[in-house]
């Protein structure tokens, strides 16, 4: 679901803008799309309501990254006992004008797939920045 949608409350609104400025940090040339999904029924029907999704554009395709735009999906579960809810996984893809490019994920292996990839030192960064992203949710109860 789009981020700027899920900022429901000054805790969860605050940990986006973190994401943002984490992401930032590392790729100053990145430019913030909190809105990332259409608002059309189509897409509604895709979007996942347990997750925070940031889009990244570049000003142009960056050879390093092999795409122009990234897309960042936080996905969350909510334990049905305790009501804490907690990442449970992080998915970033590449897209540029031919689509996607490239994906990872860390639910399993956290490699990179598909037609191409980041260079190997925007890999490791991005994969950083994963781990910063469940250091941030994680470290304490999210509402």
């Amino acid at each position: 679901m789009n981020a700027a949608e899920q900022a429901i409350n000054i805790e969860v609104a605050t940990k986006i803008a973190a994401v943002v400025n984490l992401y930032k940090s590392e790729f100053p040339d990145a430019k913030a799309d909190l809105k990332p999904w259409a608002n059309d029924p189509d897409t509604r029907e895709l979007v996942d309501p347990d997750s925070i999704d940031i889009g990244f554009h570049f000003p142009g395709r960056s050879r390093l990254f092999q795409s122009r735009s990234i897309l960042v999906q936080i996905r969350f579960h909510e334990d049905p006992v305790t009501g804490i809810r907690r990442a449970i996984g992080v998915e970033l893809a590449g897209f540029d004008h031919k689509g996607k490019q490239w994906l990872l994920s860390t639910v399993e292996e956290w490699q990179f797939v598909g037609e191409s990839q980041p260079v190997a030192e925007v890999g490791e960064k991005l994969k950083h920045f994963c781990r910063q992203i469940f250091e941030l949710f994680n470290s304490e109860e999210i509402a």
